[in-house]
């Protein structure tokens, strides 16, 4: 049995293609691809959702490992450019964050909800007065 493994794996290391995808320089950046679809998906959340301080990490986490994806021998590619995409993610989450807390946009979605709010109000004051004037004509 033990034979049969060894010509099984001597019969994989043999092609360049099949031995890079049994690899972990493939598996590690495939599993990792998880994160950056994560941030991605979160571009298109509420930004009151987003924490300053894990964004500002995870901007550091993925720009150190961007470095130590060209840093190994040989480079891993596949690594680089699972950083690159969620370092471009994290990036967009911190400006949202910015745009959300330091530079008014708190402000301005309190301001907006309040408006719609009054709005509303007026509609249905607007209906109710419509009503009260079919029955008085009644």
């Amino acid at each position: 049995m033990a034979s049969f493994f060894s010509r099984l794996n001597a019969k994989i290391r043999s092609r360049p293609m099949l031995s890079y995808v049994c690899s972990t320089h493939f598996w590690g950046p495939v599993s990792n691809f998880g994160i950056p679809l994560a941030a991605v998906m979160d571009t298109q959340k509420s930004a009151d959702l987003i924490s300053g301080q894990m964004t500002g990490a995870l901007c550091i986490y993925s720009a150190t490992f961007m470095r130590y994806a060209l840093a190994v021998s040989p480079r891993n590619y596949l690594l680089f450019a699972c950083h690159f995409v969620n370092e471009g993610a994290q990036l967009t989450q911190a400006y949202r964050w910015m745009q959300y807390h330091k530079w008014g946009g708190k402000e301005e979605a309190v301001k907006n909800k309040a408006e719609g709010a009054v709005g509303k109000i007026e509609g249905e004051v607007t209906k109710a007065v419509e009503k009260m004037k079919d029955a008085a004509g009644k």
